[in-house]
């Protein structure tokens, strides 16, 4: 009956009332001997310390732990892949960037696990639809070169109205670097003369963020 509860809180609450274990306990759907789902799903998360660690987990990593294997570990990696799917062609289809939580949530998706630094311009269009996202400069392990010509050409291109930017810091650090904000300044004001506007510029780390725009900074 244990094993059943989780199922029966999200059909009655939805699955934003689970908790990280009830929802592991459904992804696993049946415990191992001696050790009943509810028990298991406490002890993985244990082990990898959070569901963020879990899905980042490597597969040799992943299949040592007992209880897990490498069919969960294939059915994990597809549901993260359509999660990141989902939210891109949410955003793809939305009328426009009406929930910055959304943008936030797409571009976590996309950088955080970046070994590399990448710098992504997402281009939109006078309604703030996407038109294009673009990676537009890649680095070392903690820096890249960025061209804001590039960015501006690129924009008039596609006839962009106004853009979104987003790099990654392989670090885990979200803090801005005193580079960072100068970039920034440089890109909004060469926008600023072709009649582009820069919405907000987010920052990505490990299992964090930060926004300009949220912070006061565009």
């Amino acid at each position: 009956m244990n094993e059943l509860m989780p199922r029966e809180k999200l059909l009655r609450f939805g699955a934003s009332a689970l908790t990280d274990e009830e929802l592991l306990a459904i992804f696993l759907r049946t415990g191992i001997k001696g050790c009943p789902v509810m028990q298991l799903s406490h002890e993985v998360l244990t082990h990898f310390g959070s569901l963020r660690g879990l899905i980042r987990a490597e597969q040799q990593a992943f299949c040592a732990v007992k209880g897990l294997g490498i069919t969960q570990f294939i059915q994990l990696q597809a549901c993260t892949e359509m999660t990141k799917r989902y939210l891109s062609q949410t955003l793809e289809i939305a009328d426009e960037f009406t929930d910055p939580q959304a943008v936030r949530m797409y571009l976590q998706t996309e950088l955080e696990n970046k070994e590399r630094e990448v710098f992504v311009v997402l281009f939109l269009d006078n309604r703030h639809r996407l038109i294009k996202k673009e990676e537009m400069f890649l680095g070392t392990i903690n820096s890249a070169a960025v061209y804001p010509r590039e960015i501006i050409k690129t924009a008039l291109c596609y006839n962009a109205a106004a853009v979104i930017l987003a790099h990654n810091h392989p670090s885990g650090e979200a803090q801005p670097s005193q580079s960072d904000k100068l970039i920034t300044d440089k890109i909004k004001q060469a926008a600023e003369i072709v009649e582009v506007r820069v919405l907000d510029h987010f920052i990505i780390g490990k299992g964090c963020y930060f926004s300009f725009c949220e912070n006061g900074w565009i």
